[in-house]
């Protein structure tokens, strides 16, 4: 793993290699280049390289509201999971999270893509809500990052 590098989305080339890596990942939410460059402008996106093969991709919300809730999301393609760059990925998210001030981690997982909900469970995230957006038949599930014990917040 060591020729992992986690870079900044930022060009054109690297954005249309996380929009397609997301979009490959979560169908239900695919978007097209102009929505991802949305996304560019409101949140922090990167994507993970082993050598110059993309392998995964992250999103992190800026925290909002009293509690400060970020959400964080690391996405890796199949054939490269279990191998440490979600963590990596997940870390590099989280360490990004907390340097904005995020009191509360969250996650959002499509509910059938249960390495991502293992994933996040055996990080301490917890179930919160489940839910299927209006006009849709996907089910999507919110996790929430349980404070460490003896933690601030």
């Amino acid at each position: 793993m060591t020729d992992l590098r986690i870079e900044a989305v930022d060009s054109d080339a690297k954005l249309e290699q996380w929009r397609h890596l997301h979009n490959v990942i979560v169908p239900p939410a695919a978007m097209s280049l102009d929505d991802a460059r949305v996304r560019r402008e409101r949140y922090r996106l990167e994507n993970a390289y082993l050598g110059d093969v993309l392998v995964g991709c992250s999103t992190v919300r800026p925290p909002v509201g009293e509690q400060g809730v970020a959400t964080v999301i690391a996405r890796v393609l199949p054939e490269f999971r279990r191998r440490g760059f979600g963590t990596a990925l997940y870390e590099s998210g989280l360490a990004r999270a907390r340097a904005l001030g995020a009191g509360v981690v969250e996650t959002c997982v499509l509910a059938v893509n249960e390495d991502g909900l293992r994933f996040a469970e055996r990080r301490g995230f917890v179930e919160i809500e489940r839910y299927v957006l209006d006009g849709e038949t996907d089910e999507w599930v919110d996790l929430r990052l349980e404070p460490e014990p003896g933690a601030g917040h």
